[in-house]
């Protein structure tokens, strides 16, 4: 197994003004599950695909342990993909599938059966080794490409979205799968994704990317409890963060002629007008008589254990839409007002202007 670094990694497409992917500086550990994460063009699968040789590095450099890896073709990386698609060949059973990378590769007929033996074995697939790829579900032809992956034994897995092509119900399991899985094998792993609760849920560490840039890289605790900046905080949680346009007075957060009570430390640091972020569950609802937002209440989502209730304040500088996790057997109503308030150590504190946090 090795390490993999980026290295002020960078990609430029021809005839483009700015690259894809600009200085990405990642160091991952060896058998560590990183997920790169973001919206759509961040240029996530870009990285990805630097790293697995599908795409050109015009800057930088990218390492496979110690080893340069920059320029070398993909089938000198030792690395294994895992694709969107599952790039199945339909005319091969699965075991065919699962074992052709080897008999690419020279491997014996016996080393190829018994490696593709154990690979069903992680992978539930003894059943299918004799099938076509057109006889299995979603799930299990993820399931083969993995496996496919896994026979190789390379130092690197990287896998592009592998998940987005099932149901919400089997994503959730086979994400549980998949790191479960990369656990054991102990295999440096690089994971893309759009969906950050897949990112959060899977990666040892998380990478969010934004237009081709490396925003913040963490534990996935850390990303959630102290985003570096209003992008990670409104990308990070779903539902996600409440934002709220601020001025600080007397070392509070004014929104709307509403205090808001913040960090007394980080309020020295504003300049000028600030951004205040409230996580859902640090909302909490409090009586008629005391100074909170009010908020009127368009709709409530019950989950069991607790509800989101979603309204709208009408208060300059909030959002359209704020967010309050509560308890369910509190049994808010759509049409009431509620005023919310929270507490100082749960506001994070951003300047507007440059979007960085000033929180600790």
């Amino acid at each position: 197994m090795a390490s993999v670094t980026y290295d002020n990694a960078e990609r430029t497409y021809p005839g483009a003004d700015t690259p894809a992917v600009r200085d990405l500086n990642i160091e991952i550990g060896d058998g560590e599950f990183m997920v790169l994460v973001g919206p759509s063009g961040c240029g996530k699968s870009t990285s990805l695909r630097m790293l697995a040789g599908l795409e050109e590095v015009t800057g930088g450099q990218i390492l496979i342990g110690d080893r340069p890896v920059t320029h070398l073709p993909p089938k000198d990386r030792d690395i294994a993909m895992v694709f969107q698609n599952y790039a199945l060949y339909p005319h091969m059973t699965v075991a065919e599938n699962m074992a052709f990378a080897l008999k690419i590769a020279g491997v014996g007929k016996a080393e190829r059966t018994e490696r593709v033996k154990q690979a069903a074995q992680l992978l539930d697939l003894e059943n299918y080794l004799d099938r076509k790829p057109k006889a299995l579900s979603g799930g299990q032809r993820q399931r083969v490409a993995m496996g496919r992956a896994i026979v190789r034994k390379p130092q690197v897995f990287c896998m592009d979205e592998p998940l987005s092509n099932l149901d919400a119900k089997l994503r959730v399991s086979t994400r549980t799968q998949i790191a479960a899985l990369q656990q054991r094998l102990g295999v440096t792993t690089v994971y893309v994704t759009h969906d950050q609760v897949e990112a959060m849920t899977m990666g040892d560490r998380v990478a969010v990317l934004k237009d081709g840039v490396l925003q913040q890289v963490d534990t996935p605790l850390r990303l959630y409890s102290a985003p570096v900046n209003l992008f990670v905080a409104g990308f990070i949680g779903s539902p996600a963060m409440n934002l709220l346009q601020a001025d600080i007075r007397d070392g509070h957060a004014v929104v709307g002629g509403h205090e808001i009570p913040v960090d007394r430390q980080a309020a020295a640091l504003a300049s000028g007008p600030v951004t205040i972020g409230v996580r859902p569950e640090a909302f909490r609802v409090v009586g008629a008589e005391q100074d909170g937002i009010p908020v009127h209440v368009t709709l409530v989502e019950e989950l069991g254990a607790d509800a989101y209730v979603y309204g709208t304040s009408g208060v300059e500088g909030t959002p359209s839409n704020i967010v309050v996790r509560v308890p369910a057997q509190v049994g808010h109503q759509k049409g009431a007002t509620i005023k919310v308030s929270t507490d100082p150590g749960a506001v994070h504190l951003f300047d507007t202007a440059s979007g960085h946090r000033l929180s600790a």
